[in-house]
């Protein structure tokens, strides 16, 4: 469970913001002239000078590839690269290391899953349940999937504060997948993705949950959550771009066939009939980000050494001040006010423009999100072309909300 609300968040004594921004190397850079307040870490985080480090050490010293060669440096470099698989495996508490699939990042991860999923599972009048707060990349693969094979896309509603309707979720005898977000990147919100998964194993559907907006804020345990895919991405969770993971549980990813066909995803090649390898290397062709993924493993080596929930619970602090600041600004209505949230603030202002806004914003050296983040479908449903989003991370603090909400005063100001 997360905190909500109404409950005061407990911060782990000896957390100290000064210590962690101290790690983060682009926290001392100047935007216009002006100290830089990040706060746009749910579209990437900032990544700590560990996690930099290791990716440039991989470069610096080993620069093989991995599983290919017998010479030393190829050894190293699987070796640092299983190393990475293991460290995720434990933090999402898989039962085995070969259920952790690396991939480029969630998107790919459930374009996988979907391709996949939809080959094994889906034929003419099946049905695949999403909802209503999914981003684009939990939305169009399975569209794709569905066009394929001639099933139908159904999807969960959302209510005014920006949660499931659980009241109409529309399971049927045809739905075979079940593809849902833990946390909305949009709102903030964190979906009670374990009681829906009970439902839909209670009538043998498979699920899908995209981790993305969870991964950096929530301790994950996919063995406790019941879910069969569990998709995320490296680059907001402190670590690189262009690596991510798709977790599946063994029985599943072993009926799974192959997305992609290549070197390393093979066992045996003829001309008449390809045999694949074993898992997790049936889904990973090609060279990986090798560098990426050793930087990836060590991002969630530093998370640990800090823990999420203290991480939370200091970001809450900064999520209650701002929603607090902000709605005092007249005319500002917050987008999602579900009572289980992680850091993010999705917020409208009569006659401001999100545009705008941002732009106003990024002149004081503050970075927020400003447009519809990838959930076109969502904006629809509250009526909003778009949104201003802040999102924080552990190293956000409450000066720099302040800093905020005192330059989106003086914006409004001169844009009404």
């Amino acid at each position: 469970a997360f905190m909500s609300a109404s409950t005061t968040p407990v911060v782990k004594k000896g957390y100290d913001v000064e210590e962690i921004r101290a790690q983060f190397p682009i926290l001392k850079e100047l935007v216009h002239g002006k100290p830089l307040v990040y706060f746009d870490n749910a579209a990437t985080s900032q990544k700590p000078r560990r996690v930099i480090k290791a990716e440039s050490a991989y470069y610096a010293t080993i620069n093989a590839n991995v599983h290919r060669g017998v010479h030393t440096l190829s050894t190293k470099a699987t070796e640092a690269q299983e190393a990475a698989r293991e460290t995720i495996r434990k933090h999402i508490n898989a039962e085995h290391a070969h259920e952790v699939i690396f991939t480029s990042g969630t998107t790919a991860s459930l374009n996988l899953a979907a391709f996949s999923l939809g080959q094994l599972l889906l034929k003419k009048g099946d049905e695949v349940l999403i909802s209503g707060m999914e981003h684009h990349a939990n939305i169009v693969p399975w569209q794709m999937a569905c066009e394929r094979h001639g099933a139908k896309l159904k999807v969960i509603p959302i209510t005014d504060s920006g949660e499931w309707d659980l009241k109409q979720v529309p399971f049927s005898e045809k739905t075979r997948i079940l593809a849902i977000s833990h946390v909305s990147n949009t709102l903030g919100t964190i979906n009670p993705i374990k009681e829906l998964i009970a439902e839909a194993k209670k009538r043998s559907i498979i699920t899908v949950v995209d981790g993305a907006q969870a991964i950096a804020h929530l301790d994950i345990d996919v063995q406790d959550l019941g879910c069969d895919l569990y998709a995320f991405s490296g680059h907001k969770a402190y670590g690189p771009t262009g690596t991510g993971v798709l977790y599946g549980r063994e029985e599943l990813l072993e009926r799974m066939p192959p997305w992609q066909g290549g070197g390393e995803m093979i066992d045996v090649v003829t001309f008449e009939k390809t045999t694949y390898a074993k898992l997790p290397f049936k889904f990973e062709a090609g060279t990986p980000h090798i560098a990426g993924i050793i930087g990836l493993g060590e991002a969630f080596r530093w998370m640990e050494d800090y823990g999420k929930s203290a991480m939370a619970a200091h970001e809450h602090t900064l999520l209650e001040h701002a929603t607090k600041e902000l709605l005092a600004i007249d005319g500002l209505r917050i987008i999602g006010t579900a009572k289980e949230k992680v850091g993010v603030i999705s917020f409208v202002i009569d006659g401001v423009h999100h545009y705008d806004l941002g732009t106003l914003l990024d002149q004081q050296g503050i970075a927020v999100r400003t447009g519809h983040h990838c959930t076109q479908p969502l904006m629809e449903r509250f009526g909003v072309s778009g949104t201003t989003r802040a999102s924080f991370a552990c190293f956000n603090t409450v000066d720099e909300v302040e800093v905020m909400v005192a330059a989106t005063r003086k914006a409004v100001k001169m844009l009404r």
